[in-house]
């Protein structure tokens, strides 16, 4: 359906591509893989014919129709979701559509409620989940995906996953999460040393099958070279000798007649790196004792007593909503309890690593300030390293954290936090917006940190190379497994090391966490107070009171929502316009403008944060009084 043929196209005086040839045809879901920088994009804009190649071509069959999904945004017009999903069609066509659209929007985690709601209104993430729904829709021969799951929670990952393993057309997607190409992926293409290798498979296929690929180049060329040495020598012994001279010639002639095998070529070196390490803590590093907390009338814990230890590696696992994040943030102190308490042990330095860490950057500083404005005071070719290893190269370094992406303010943050790192991390899905090598080099600084972790992730991959004990989080309730991730999944006999993030596990024996029930007091979201029986008027009468009470609880946080989320697309709005501005060479001549609008930018950073806090909380609190009178 697709062919590229002896395509080469050089990009800011680099070659990017020489000689590539490769075909997509029709059912083919293949994973596009290669570091930073090696030209996926640049692919994608190859075969979107939104830019030329110098040589070659990209041919396509008469008549094929393309689906793109960017990375970081995508346009949204004046139109509700249910509208962007169905495309915009016309009302002849809207009708057949909207059922279709409906059920895939509900599958990304929307709400029925949402449908009617302004698309300009979402936030960026969500905005990115009903392009998706709109492409989902439309079912187009071939799907153009960039890392399609940066903006899904788990459980919208896993429906999203399931839904393209029946997806009637083609997928090349660009991704760096393996579980994700392990299970969807029947091609691999890697973009290396300006070439594209196909390997047949999924993403361990293409692991297995380059090491062997690898490993015979290297044995082949290693092969030649010893006869190439034998031969030369034989014949600088021997051609000065006038009887053996011929021969020595014919002996020359063969090396020239060889057709020579590459030496392989090495894949980039992980960069090695040593961060400061943290102070050591007492051995009880945080307590948590007879807390209580909810959002609302809804109650997360009751009388939960917790505790972490130094060294721990712990991942937290469990169902959406069971209360992972809350948790995190109550070991954070991000969040006050109701009752009970939080300690901290001797010598303890907390961090926490949430999913918006914008409020911690200065927005005038340069990506290398921000990496050097630390307490440690870091040198400036340790704070360099490290922002390589999580894509700042070049003069990436000497740009403005203003005009960041908020992937990128997400990276540059995280890069602070190992330069002068606490000794109790604290970290909500820190592989989010990292590719494979800025993972990899995660996971070797943390191999190396002597603190104590406790960590939220999705990425299979990262959890197995940290996690040394899991804590699973159902319905308040915390159930310890003392063994890294494969000994829970054992223990809870689980067929997918994905889905057992999210399971239930209604069987699981509770823990020894909590009050004197072994894991925090069980909470009903159904029981009304009754014992049983018939009802008397009075039970009726509060019981209908309670309702109308709830009713306009409800109202009042659904009011609240509406208000906060308002005023957040205004500020992003005016985010964007300001970030604009300062990309623009006019702004950066005229010093007084470009302050003032560096300024303004910095002061509306914060408030997105606080809009965005308040927002969280208060939708939480909606969809819990939503859940509660369904």
């Amino acid at each position: 359906m697709l062919s590229v043929h002896n395509v080469s196209k050089t990009y800011a005086g680099r070659t990017l591509f020489s000689g590539v040839s490769f075909h997509i045809n029709r059912g083919e879901k293949i994973g596009l893989i290669g570091p930073n920088g090696a030209g996926k994009s640049t692919l994608f804009s190859l075969l979107l014919r939104e830019s030329t190649p110098d040589d070659g071509q990209v041919t396509m069959e008469k008549g094929l129709n393309f689906g793109f999904l960017p990375q970081e945004s995508a346009p949204v017009d004046d139109v509700t979701v249910l509208q962007l999903a169905t495309g915009h069609v016309d009302e002849h066509h809207r009708w057949e559509l909207e059922p279709k659209a409906k059920r895939i929007l509900k599958g990304l985690a929307f709400r029925e409620s949402d449908f009617d709601r302004n698309a300009r209104t979402l936030s960026g993430g969500w905005v990115m989940r009903a392009h998706l729904a709109r492409l989902l829709v439309q079912e187009p021969d071939l799907l153009l995906l960039d890392e399609p799951t940066n903006h899904l929670d788990l459980e919208s990952l896993l429906w999203f996953q399931a839904y393209l393993q029946t997806y009637p057309g083609a997928i090349l997607m660009i991704s760096h999460d393996r579980e994700f190409l392990n299970a969807l992926c029947d091609t691999i293409l890697e973009i290396a040393h300006s070439k594209v290798i196909r390997y047949r498979g999924n993403y361990d296929d293409y692991l297995r099958e380059k090491a062997a690929r690898e490993e015979q180049m290297q044995s082949a060329f290693e092969n030649q070279q010893r006869e190439i040495a034998k031969l030369q020598q034989w014949a600088d012994r021997f051609k000065a000798k006038a009887n053996f001279a011929s021969r020595a010639q014919d002996k020359l002639k063969m090396i020239d007649r060889m057709e020579r095998v590459d030496a392989p070529q090495q894949a980039a070196k992980q960069v090695k790196f040593r961060f400061p390490q943290p102070p050591r803590s007492g051995q009880r590093v945080l307590t948590l004792k007879n807390l209580s907390f909810g959002y609302g009338q809804t109650p997360v814990y009751e009388d939960l007593d917790f505790e972490v230890e130094r060294g721990q590696r712990l991942v937290l696992v469990g169902p959406n909503g069971a209360g992972k994040s809350t948790l995190l943030k109550l070991l954070a102190g991000a969040l006050t309890p109701q009752s009970g308490r939080r300690e901290l042990g001797h010598n303890v330095k907390p961090g926490y690593f949430a999913q918006y860490r914008g409020d911690v950057l200065n927005m005038r500083h340069t990506v290398l300030q921000s990496a050097m404005d630390l307490p440690s005071r870091p040198g400036e070719q340790l704070a360099r390293t490290l922002l390589g290893s999580f894509l700042f190269h070049g003069d990436d370094v000497f740009k403005p954290v203003g005009v960041l992406s908020g992937g990128e303010k997400s990276r540059l943050a995280l890069v602070r936090l190992l330069l002068d790192p606490p000794n109790l991390l604290l970290m909500d899905e820190p592989t989010t917006h990292l590719d494979m090598g800025s993972i990899d080099a995660l996971i070797q600084a943390l191999e190396d940190y002597e603190g104590t972790l406790v960590f939220i992730s999705h990425d299979v991959h990262f959890i197995r190379a940290m996690a040394r004990s899991v804590l699973h989080i159902a319905a308040g309730v915390l159930t310890p497994y003392a063994g890294d991730y494969q000994y829970y999944l054992d223990k809870t006999r689980s067929t997918s090391a994905r889905e057992a993030l999210t399971a239930s596990l209604t069987n699981a024996q509770p823990a020894s966490y909590g009050s004197s029930n072994g894991g925090g007091k069980n909470i009903s979201s159904t029981a009304d107070g009754t014992t049983g029986g018939a009802k008397t008027k009075e039970q009726k009468r509060a019981e209908a009171e309670a309702r109308n009470a709830r009713s306009r609880i409800r109202k009042e946080l659904e009011e609240k929502v509406s208000a906060i989320e308002q005023r957040l697309a205004g500020l992003e709005k005016r985010k964007l316009e300001l970030v604009e501005l300062l990309q623009d060479g006019a702004t950066y001549a005229d010093a007084a403008r470009f302050r003032a609008l560096s300024e303004e930018l910095e002061q509306i950073e914060p408030r997105i944060a606080q809009e965005t806090t308040a927002w969280e909380k208060a939708a939480e609190e909606l969809e819990r009084q939503t859940t509660a009178n369904a």
